[in-house]
This record gives C-alpha cells, structure tokens and sequence, in this order.
C-alpha cells in the first residue's frame, strides 16, 4: 500500500485556507498560525512526506484545528547519512536545512540492517507478492518493516477518524465515504444524487484529487457547497484532510456530508475518514471481477452501487456474477444497480439514503 511505497509523498492544497508559506517556525514544536485571511481564497500546503529510498524517513505534519499539533518524526536509517531539507523549517534549537541526524529531540533512529530477501509466491507460471506478513513488497525494504511502517501512518490516521467521528456524531451530519475506479461515474452519479436531494436536505460534498478543481466546480454547479482537496502525489483521501476540510464547511443537523475520494480501489479502502460508511461504485463497463481483484475495498464497503446499467445491452457484462463476486469478498454488502444518466435505479439509492440518515 501507499503508507511503504512512498506514493504519499507531495503537498494537499485545501481550498480556502491561507497560504502555508512552507517557511514555519516551530519553537519547541508549537506551530503559529495567524488568523488573518485574504481576501481571495488561496491554498494551504499540508505537510505530508513520507520518504523511502532504501532507508525510511518519513517525515509527517498533522495539523488537527482545534486540538494540539500532531508532530511526528519517524527516522529509521540503514546507514549514517546526511540528508537535506530543503523547504524551511525552524525548530528551535535545531535546523533542519542540514543535519546529520544525531540531534537529540525525540527521533527514533531504529538500525534496521536485516535485507531480507523476499521471495514471492509461485503459483503455476504467476508471481504474487501479496502472501508475506505485510501482504505487500517494497524493494530492499524488510517484512516487519513494512509493517512497522504501515501500523505507525494507519494507527495516526485512525486516531484522527475517530477525532472526525465524534464531530459527525455531535454535527448529527451522515458522512459517506464514495469510493471507485478513475471513470466509473462517481461524480456524475453525485451530481444527480444532490440534484435530487437539495430541496429537502442541508447537503455538503468534499471533493478529492491529485490535481485541479473541476470535479468541485461541477458540484457548486448544483448549487451545492464544495471544498475540493488536492492530494499531489498522494493516491488517497486520509483523515486530517478530510478534517481541515470539513472546518471549512458548515452543515445543519440532518445533513449528509458526501466525500468523494481520489479514483483508485486500493489505498483508500485502509484509511478510515471517520465516515459511516463506504460506498463503492462500480461500472458495468470495468468487468463483473473487480471485487475478486480488488477484495479490500468492496470488502470495507457498506453498499456497492453498480453504474451505468444503461449500458447493459451494448457488453457483455454478467450482472448476477458481479453481484455475486461482491459477496465473495462481502457477504453482508448491500447492492443498488443504477444509471446516474437515464435515472433508472435512482430512487432504491435516495430511499437507502434516506434509511441511513434516519438512524
């Protein structure tokens, strides 16, 4: 997953948020951020670096509103080195522009000189890399270490969820996670939803991509409020973004919170959002066995709405095998078919809408 590949790294830009000129000054750790807005809505830079090149550095700024600053270093090297930090950061008694790393301010320097090799598992003439402990690989990175590495990005991750969570809980807001491939007609799908639902239900959507906002615009084309989040790098949605966003918005009780995450079937089904539930959307244009090949998602998804059945007639895509392959990985995961474009199937998705923000 993304937390050992290094595909993570990059800058989230938050729509509305002052500019983060990427030159902080952190005394003893404390972070100063002054309130002073502009008067046109820029973006912020998040930190969010995790660096791999053999030895692990990754390098992560959380910064909760509301709650003390999250600060964590983790440095774990194979070998003695210098490394170069080229984006400005003052820390008291230290500086970071240059440093060898034999500095005293609470880093763990863990000398992991185990190169394991790791042998995939043959079956037949096929490779997987997915049956060791860590149920993934990383060139010259060991097993445990990958482990190491995943429980320390998730277990941060998660605290902030449940951080997100107890704000849903007392916002009374329903708060749905939409996750799928690139192109499966996830906004479209939205689009139509919040078209529907706008005349009786307080609605919000946060919007998420590597880069631009036309998936944002789209939405406040409906008349919908929209913060669109730019991930960089990052193939994922995690919990402190969705929470500086959500600080941005402002929903009544009642109301459902929409976050449409970054197109991809992977890494967002382990980063929980503090969201209800997972919808995953899937197209009859991808093939009844995306839930075989990417069991993760469609295994951590409440409901799996399978999109444009208009296009039923024109492919050979085996409805009741794709349904049945989601309940190989899910057995309990609930199934609406629909067409965000004829409507058919429009009203069994706004009645289990309904249903769940009743609860």
């Amino acid at each position: 997953m993304c937390t050992v590949c290094g595909c993570a790294e990059g800058q989230t830009r938050i729509e509305g948020e002052h500019r983060h000129h990427h030159d902080h000054h952190h005394d003893d750790h404390g972070h100063h951020h002054h309130g002073q807005q502009p008067a046109e809505p820029v973006a912020t830079v998040i930190h969010h670096h995790y660096h791999h090149s053999g030895d692990v550095h990754h390098h992560v700024h959380y910064h909760v509103l509301g709650a003390p600053p999250q600060h964590g270093h983790g440095h774990d090297h194979a070998h003695p080195h210098q490394h170069d930090h080229d984006h400005g950061h003052h820390h008291g008694d230290h500086d970071h522009h240059h440093h060898d790393h034999d500095h005293q301010h609470g880093h763990h320097h863990g000398h992991d000189h185990q190169h394991e090799h790791f042998e995939p598992e043959q079956q037949q003439q096929d490779l997987h890399y997915g049956k060791g402990p860590a149920h993934a690989h990383a060139p010259g990175m060991s097993q445990q270490r990958m482990i190491q590495i995943e429980q320390d990005i998730l277990g941060k991750n998660n605290e902030i969820a449940a951080h997100n969570r107890s704000h849903f809980i007392d916002d009374q807001v329903l708060v749905l996670n939409l996750v799928s491939s690139p192109g499966s007609g996830k906004t479209t799908t939205l689009t139509e939803t919040l078209l529907r639902l706008k005349e009786t239900t307080e609605l919000a959507v946060i919007e998420g991509d590597q880069e631009t906002a036309n998936d944002a615009e789209r939405i406040r084309a409906t008349g919908v409020n929209a913060i669109q989040v730019n991930t960089g790098k990052g193939c994922h949605l995690d919990a402190a973004m969705v929470h500086q966003a959500y600080h941005h918005l402002s929903l009544k009780p009642g109301g459902i919170l929409f976050i449409e995450n970054v197109g991809n079937l992977v890494c967002p089904a382990a980063f929980d959002l503090g969201e209800h539930a997972k919808v995953a959307i899937l197209s009859v244009t991808e093939g009844e066995d995306k839930p075989l090949k990417y069991p993760e998602m469609f295994a951590a998804a409440e409901l799996m709405l399978v999109n444009k059945i208009d296009l039923l007639p024109y492919l050979q895509f085996d409805l009741e095998q794709c349904i049945a392959n989601a309940r190989k990985v899910n057995p309990n995961i609930e199934v609406i078919c629909l067409s965000a474009t004829s409507g058919e199937g429009m009203e069994l998705w706004l009645d289990w809408l309904q249903r769940k923000a009743a609860k």
